[in-house]
C-alpha cells in the first residue's frame, strides 16, 4: 500500500511543514553575523535545498556570492539590493537569481529591518572583491548552525529537526 490510510499521502512522502514565520521568540531566529539573523523554514537535505527568512537589521554590505543553482527570493520588509545592478528589491518585490551571478548583497542606510524569504538550491559561495572563494554555506552547514545556536539558547540542538527533510 503506497497511501496512508486516508489514500491521500504517499507512504514515502516527508510530512509538511507548517510553521509561524515571525516567530515570537527570538531565539528561533539563528544568528549568522553581527545584525544577522536567519528562520530556517525548510531544511532539504534530500535536494540540497533549504528556504528562510534573512533578517538584517544594519545597513551596507552584507556579502559578496553566487550560487551555483537558482535561487528564489521574496522581500517582506524594508529594502535591498545588489551593487551590480540598477535596481532595488522593496517590500513585496520578487528577485530571480540566476545560477553563476555574482552579486553584493546591500541594504540601504534607511532601513533599519530587512525581512526577505529566501529559497535557494545549492550552496552559497562567498567571494572577496577579487572573486576568490572566502567561504561557503548549503543546507548542511545551516543545519549545523541551527542545531549549535538551539543548543546554546535553550531551545534543545533537536529543535532545528521540525525543519529537516
Amino acid at each position: 500500500m503506497y497511501r496512508d490510510m486516508k489514500g491521500s499521502t504517499h507512504v514515502l512522502a516527508s510530512p509538511e511543514i507548517a510553521v509561524v514565520a515571525m516567530p515570537t521568540d527570538e531565539r528561533v531566529w539563528v544568528p549568522q553575523a553581527k545584525d544577522v539573523w536567519f528562520r530556517p523554514l525548510m531544511l532539504n537535505t534530500r535536494q540540497g535545498q533549504w528556504c528562510n527568512l534573512l533578517r538584517v537589521r544594519k545597513s551596507g554590505v552584507l556579502s559578496r556570492h553566487l550560487h551555483p543553482n537558482p535561487v528564489h527570493g521574496f522581500v517582506l520588509k524594508g529594502k535591498w539590493f545588489y551593487r551590480e545592478h540598477d535596481w532595488v528589491a522593496t517590500e513585496g518585490s520578487y528577485v530571480f537569481e540566476p545560477p553563476g551571478e555574482i552579486h553584493t548583497l546591500t541594504v540601504p542606510d534607511d532601513t533599519p529591518e530587512m525581512i526577505t524569504f529566501f529559497n535557494i538550491q545549492g550552496s552559497m559561495i562567498y567571494l572577496d572583491e577579487q572573486n576568490r572563494h572566502t567561504g561557503y554555506e548549503d543546507v548542511f552547514t545551516k543545519i549545523d548552525m541551527c542545531r549549535a545556536h538551539y543548543a546554546e539558547c535553550g531551545l534543545g540542538a533537536d529543535y532545528v529537526d521540525q525543519f529537516v527533510r
